[in-house]
């Protein structure tokens, strides 16, 4: 489906410096994990495949499939004992759909869910291709409802700090624009 809401994962987004860092804070946060994560036969990535998704393979010691499904209306097919939702459910129209269905694809005891996205920002500081940016409240609402419990979750900036002494909107980023990433599993 095509929407100003969908990122395009082209050599732009892959070479992003942003993407960069995300990527590997999303890495040191799985390696972090205090419970001993699934060996899944295999994993799903929701979202088209980025460099990101070569590394959940490897850490996970298993194939991970990416989604070509629109993920706000489409069912998801398979059993997985991992998936990843790393940066998409800001994206979409209805997330609380797409973590059902996750739910629904989610195999196993120790099967696991790990979510990211950015914090709510101010209006002037919103991302244009967001349909929501939630508060944390709001994103804890949202996995409760879909039947997650939240077993630790961290906080991050996606940029070095120069950047934020580039201008105005850039030091107010300073202060608001934070990824925060979970580790769910089903209640």
């Amino acid at each position: 489906m095509n929407s100003v809401f969908r990122t395009r994962i082209d050599d732009a987004y892959c070479t992003d410096p942003a993407n960069r860092l995300r990527w590997q804070k999303t890495l040191a946060f799985l390696q972090a994990s205090p419970v001993a994560l699934p060996k899944a036969v295999a994993g799903l990535d929701l979202g088209g495949r980025t460099p990101l998704t070569d590394v959940l393979e490897k850490f996970f010691d298993c194939p991970f499939h990416a989604t070509a499904i629109d993920l706000d209306v489409e069912p998801l097919e398979g059993a997985y004992g991992v998936v990843t939702a790393f940066e998409v459910l800001e994206h979409l129209f209805n997330p609380l759909h797409a973590l059902l269905q996750v739910r629904r694809v989610l195999a196993g005891q120790d099967a696991r869910l790990f979510v990211s996205m950015p914090l709510a920002k101010p209006a002037m500081l919103a991302s244009l291709d967001h349909f929501h940016e939630m508060s944390g409240d709001a994103a804890l609402s949202l996995f409760t409802r879909a039947g997650f419990r939240v077993v630790r979750s961290d906080a991050f900036r996606i940029r070095k700090w120069p950047f934020y002494l580039t201008g105005l909107k850039p030091v107010l980023r300073a202060f608001y624009e934070k990824v925060v990433i979970y580790e769910l599993e089903i209640c």
